[in-house]
Order: structure tokens, then sequence, then C-alpha cells
């Protein structure tokens, strides 16, 4: 086993099949993000982004009470103008390395995703919830827009329901969320880790250059014309060949029939 990296706020795991696992973790139980919390979980997120080992990372909050329940409201309220310039541009940073994470990102949500954790949940690829999960973004209660990684809800929920997520800051359960296509599983708590750790094996047990191709072309179609997509499908189908990993997986396949 390689050493891992030691943070105060994330605890970082390793198995020997490629699934990682970022654990944040505050002195408070509901894991609110603070700076610390904050340039401690980018850390070590941008570490396992450079380990080609990396099948898949799942994120996670410390216990069972909360993933995020949101920003630090005590430091925030401290912010001037600059400040909370630099405070929300670390936290965009943060959200960043989870969505352009290289190998597949799974969000386990056993609690509350507040905020700035319903932001950091939503720049996962996946995100499977506890039937005790509650979702909100609570900003503009305390004065404050909903901003960067928000922008990621209307396309996830549609803009009608990211309006009422945003303006009335209400908060959401499991239900409504797997609903609303928010989450994308919802199970009992006690199932929870089983359902993460299925997940997780479903894809490290692909290629890891196809997974990571894969995602990287789900991001780059958010931004190109179809049309750009499209065409440019043709040269990616091509070099999937040069990893030899589907003469691998395609050999395996007939070879079971």
């Amino acid at each position: 086993m390689k050493n891992l990296p030691e943070y105060d706020h994330a605890i970082v795991g390793m198995q020997a099949d490629g699934i990682a696992t970022v654990t944040i973790r505050s002195a408070n139980a509901l894991n609110i993000l603070d700076s610390a919390v904050i340039d401690d979980v980018h850390a070590a997120v941008t570490q396992l982004a450079a380990d080609s080992e990396v099948r898949v990372l799942v994120l996670r909050g410390a216990g069972d009470r909360a993933f995020v329940g949101g920003a630090d409201i005590k430091e925030m309220g401290a912010l001037d103008m600059d400040s909370a310039r630099t405070f929300i541009d670390n936290l965009r940073s943060l959200c960043e390395a989870v969505r352009l994470f290289p190998s597949p990102v799974i969000a386990r949500l056993s609690g509350w995703a507040l905020g700035g954790g319903l932001e950091l949940a939503a720049a996962c690829d996946l995100r499977i919830a506890s039937n005790r999960a509650q979702f909100g973004m609570p900003e503009v209660k305390v004065g404050i827009p909903s901003i960067i990684h928000a922008a990621l809800l209307p396309r996830l929920i549609g803009q009608a329901r990211a309006n009422w997520l945003l303006m009335t800051g209400d908060n959401i359960d499991a239900a409504q969320a797997l609903a609303w296509g928010l989450v994308d599983n919802v199970v009992p708590l006690d199932r929870l880790d089983e359902e993460v750790d299925r997940m997780a094996r479903k894809f490290a047990g692909n290629g890891p250059a196809v997974m990571r191709q894969q995602k990287r072309l789900l991001r780059e179609w958010q931004q190109e014309p179809l049309e750009t997509s499209i065409r440019n499908g043709v040269e990616e189908f091509a070099s999937a060949y040069a990893t030899g990993e589907p003469q691998r997986f395609m050999a395996a396949f007939l070879n079971r029939k």
C-alpha cells in the first residue's frame, strides 16, 4: 500500500482495486466548509487526480449526519468584499477539481447536503443518497446568492425546479430529490455503503482509460455544439484502440460466449 497524504480535514483512503475515498471532516458534526477544510479537501482531491492508479473517487462526509452542511456562516459573516471573493473562489476551485477529476466521482450523501455542500455534490458524476438525506440551497435566507456550481442545477433538475430551490431557500427530502433527478439513487441508510461500494466497483471494473475518456467527453459535450461532438466522436472512437482496452475487453466478452 502506497503512502497516503494526511490532512487535518480530509481523510484519504485507497483500495487495491483503485477505489479512492476522501472523507470531509471539520470540528462541526455537519462537516461545515471553512477555509481550512476547503484547502485540505482541495489538496487531497488534487493529489489523487494525479495518481494514475485511481479508477474512481468516493467523496463523503465524516459520520452520517451530513455530507456537507454548507459553508461556514461564522467565517462568511466576517468577510468584506475582497475576502468574500477569495473565500468563494477557493470553494469554486474545490468544486472544479471535483467536476474535472479525471476518473468518475461518486458522492455518498448520508444526511444534510446544503449550500456549498450541495454544489460540491452537484460537481460529482453520481449522487447516491440515504433515505434520510436532506437537500437545500438556503443562501438567499442569509443575504447571499447561490453561485458557482449552483449553475449546474438547471441542467440537472430543470430551470423551474432550480428556480424553486434557489429562490425559496427551502429544503427537499431524498424522495423528492430522486424524483427531480438531483440524486441518482436512494437507499436506506444501513445500505448506503453497500450501494456506494457496488457502484464504485462497477466503475473500477471497466477499463480506466475508457472511463476517463467517457468522463472527459461528457464534460466537453456540455460546451460543444452537437455537430462538433458527433464529428469528433469518430476520432475518439479510433483513439480508444491505442489503449488496448477494446481488444482486451471484447476478447473477454467473446470468450464468455
